[in-house]
């Protein structure tokens, strides 16, 4: 099986994760007789709701990106490709859920705390997806030569343990150290792009 049809599906779940948290959003509520203004949005129940919202957008993103230039180095698929493929979207379809408990939690540990385990997770399981890729492909695959040490891949997993611990001490600082995250990844492997940019294109 070609590569196509695994991130065809791929692509509509995460699609899904995005509506499902979009249709979390509510509007501010408000009494007989007020005029909606702008200032209602900044209301101290909607700001977190907005920030954990926008926030799971920005990983959502990353992950798609990201996936597909992993996508780009897979010749082809294995059973064992599809199944961590299948791990790694478990834990991204689990996003919308903590998404909406750390938007209503107004700062409580727990929240934060899952919210970072699942980050984590889905961490995990696209590096084992990363792996399993390398090995259909062997050392010398794109993706093999493309990875090297992976720094962001080492500190990632770090950030999001601190991240889950710091929830349990002080909640704001968690909640920057998954921006941090967030921010490391925004930018796609570079490598992964020279690479696969240099090989023939096979249709010529």
């Amino acid at each position: 099986m070609r590569t196509s049809r695994l991130e065809a599906f791929s692509d509509g779940v995460l699609a899904i994760v995005i509506t499902i948290m979009v249709l979390e959003l509510r509007v501010p509520e408000s009494e007989e007789g007020h005029v909606a203004t702008f200032a209602d949005l900044v209301d101290a129940h909607l700001v977190p709701v907005i920030f954990s919202y926008i926030l799971s957008f920005v990983y959502i993103a990353i992950y798609w990106n990201n996936h597909h230039h992993l996508m780009s180095t897979a010749d082809h698929m294995s059973g064992s490709i599809m199944w961590a493929n299948m791990h790694l979207l478990f834990w991204l379809s689990l996003v919308p859920f903590s998404t909406s408990w750390l938007g209503e939690s107004h700062g409580a540990a727990a929240p934060a705390a899952l919210y970072g385990l699942i980050l984590l997770m889905a961490g995990v399981a696209y590096f084992v997806l990363s792996r399993m890729i390398i090995r259909a492909g062997g050392a010398n695959s794109t993706l093999a030569r493309a990875v090297g040490r992976d720094r962001k891949g080492e500190i990632s997993p770090v950030l999001y343990a601190l991240g889950i611990v710091m929830a349990f001490v002080w909640t704001p600082l968690s909640y920057a150290l998954y921006v941090v995250v967030a921010a490391l990844w925004l930018i796609p492997d570079r490598r992964i792009e020279r690479l696969v940019a240099a090989q023939p294109d096979p249709t010529e």
